[in-house]
């Protein structure tokens, strides 16, 4: 089949569910282009160990033309999508346009302050590869400037942290901080003792990782305090300025001073689900995600998917969670569908997610792991599970291999080799002290 007859199948974004459609299109007669504004592929859940010094960005990030080298069917474009146009059937890309017969957009989320978008310059969230490297340079400065410090309040504010949202990613980060505080910067200082580190972890409910059945939200509960983490549950924040969070629990209020706020609290649909509204009159939820049919189209253009973390579908009463599982089911789905049209055959059945578990792990050695058939894992065996389970779900082999044995090693040592605070923090810490950027940031003779 010529290149011109072939099926045109633009997919956008190459997270988990956009690489998940290409992969299962490589070897059918269509003529794909996979667009995404980076050009590698993010394995999010280990996002936080970049924060936490214990992984390198590389580390958990793939060349996407490095996956997709062998599928030669697979056009891969560096570039942002800034309109849509259903009539022609043409997605934008500034000056360039390119043309689809099936479109498949797996855009993501973004954070979601809840109408306090003012807040994120004070408590970043943790999406990207730089939210990672930004928060990690906070968190280590933290600490470097807790060591200059000779005020005893400032510098209990500077080993103040506080952790927004108990989901999987506030638990992970909450237990990563204790782990940075209480083992890896172990005898690291002179004039502070990292173990004095304050942790709260802040939820809206009742429980900790309200998504888990409540004995392993008990057992994650119980781990967090063993980990000296202090745990607010339905608890609220109504305000963060430079250097303070104010808390409120039923009709008590506190100002606590951090100078460390982390967000893990919400999620907001991407920019391009009002853009899809717009252009298609689908309906959005409140959180700007895209309501889609059961075989996630639109209705009224059956030739566009809406998958992963920016489709809105419920499935037996609930909604589909913002899982990378559901993404990549998603896109196998979408794929098959286009494949079955080719066939002249339409697809008869809905999309139906199989929820394979949920994990969370709460610092080296410690996981809940909620799995089908009602079997539950805690304590080590959930940590070992988990390992087991995100190695496996890593996109390419050498990435597996250089993180088990960081594993391995990190789990032994209970060091971080990869603590790096960038030139820009370098150069806040120095002007407090006085210090020209230059003297601070010049390499050693």
């Amino acid at each position: 089949m010529s290149m011109q007859m072939q099926h045109r199948v633009v997919i956008i974004g190459g997270g988990f569910g956009g690489l998940s459609a290409a992969k299962k299109l490589k070897k059918t007669p269509t003529h794909i282009t996979l667009i995404d504004r980076r050009n590698f592929h993010l394995f999010q859940p280990l996002l936080y160990q970049v924060a936490t010094g214990a992984l390198s960005p590389a580390d958990i990030s793939s060349p996407l033309r490095g996956i997709l080298k062998k599928a030669e069917n697979v056009q891969v474009l560096m570039a942002e999508v800034t309109d849509i146009d259903p009539q022609t059937r043409e997605v934008v890309m500034g000056e360039k346009r390119v043309t689809y017969d099936s479109l498949i957009i797996a855009a993501g989320v973004r954070h979601h302050y809840f109408g306090n978008d003012e807040w994120e310059a004070h408590a970043p969230g943790l999406k990207t590869i730089e939210d990672a490297t930004h928060i990690r340079s906070r968190i280590l400065s933290a600490f470097e400037r807790a060591e200059l410090e000779s005020d005893a309040r400032k510098r209990q504010a500077l080993l103040t942290f506080v952790v927004v949202g108990a989901g999987p990613t506030g638990v992970e980060m909450a237990g990563a901080i204790s782990e940075i505080a209480h083992l890896t910067l172990k005898d690291n200082f002179r004039n502070i003792n990292p173990a004095d580190t304050r942790i709260l972890l802040v939820e809206g409910v009742e429980n900790v990782l309200p998504s888990f059945p409540m004995p392993l939200s008990n057992k994650a509960l119980n781990t967090l305090q063993n980990h000296h983490i202090e745990v607010r549950t339905q608890t609220f924040v109504t305000d963060i300025q430079p250097g303070r969070v104010t808390l409120k629990h039923e009709d008590q209020v506190e100002t606590l001073e951090a100078e460390t706020v982390l967000w893990a609290a919400g999620v907001l649909a991407s920019p391009l689900g009002k853009l899809i509204a717009e252009k298609t009159g689908a309906p959005l939820d409140r959180f700007g995600r895209v309501m889609v049919q059961p075989d996630l189209t639109i209705l009224g253009h059956p030739e566009i998917f809406v998958i992963g973390d920016l489709a809105h579908l419920e499935m037996d009463g609930k909604l589909l969670p913002g899982v990378a599982q559901v993404a990549i089911q998603g896109g196998a789905y979408a794929a098959k569908v286009i494949q079955k049209r080719l066939q002249g055959a339409p697809m008869d059945k809905p999309f139906r997610y199989t929820n394979f578990g949920n994990l969370a792990t709460i610092g080296w050695s410690s996981a809940v792991a909620d799995l089908p058939f009602r079997i539950r894992l805690w304590g080590f065996i959930g940590w070992l599970f988990w390992v087991f389970v995100h190695l496996m779900k890593m996109v390419e082999f050498e990435n597996r291999v250089v993180i088990f044995v960081q594993w391995v090693f990190n789990y032994f040592t209970r060091n971080r080799s990869a603590r790096l605070i960038t030139n820009e923090w370098a150069v806040d810490l120095a002007a407090t002290e006085g210090q020209s950027p230059a003297e601070w940031v010049a390499e050693p003779d």
